[in-house]
């Protein structure tokens, strides 16, 4: 499993995760589409595979045929764990 940290340190990688919080289950075409128009990167749709597949080996995001396409959504399982472990400002153990 790649480490979660690795796949969030890449700008383009927090954004994809972005846009599938606003609006899970997106095919490439949407993400690619939004990348381009929402936040001006133009990037082909090998580099967003090649960034899904990193999120998807950090459990970051599941991708589901369906038809002809495939369909991503987001896990945040591996985030609220990060966030479980270390305790929030101001609190005691």
């Amino acid at each position: 499993m790649v480490d979660v940290y690795r796949a969030i340190s890449d700008e383009t990688r927090r954004l994809l995760l972005d846009v599938l919080l606003q609006r899970d289950e997106q095919t490439l075409f949407e993400l690619c589409s939004t990348l381009s128009m929402r936040h001006g990167l133009t990037l082909t749709r090998q580099a967003v595979t090649q960034h899904l597949d990193v999120l998807e080996q950090a459990g970051l995001v599941r991708s589901e045929r369906r038809g002809r396409y495939r369909v991503h959504t987001i896990d945040t399982t591996p985030l609220a764990q990060i966030a479980e472990r270390w305790p929030q400002r101001g609190s005691r153990p």
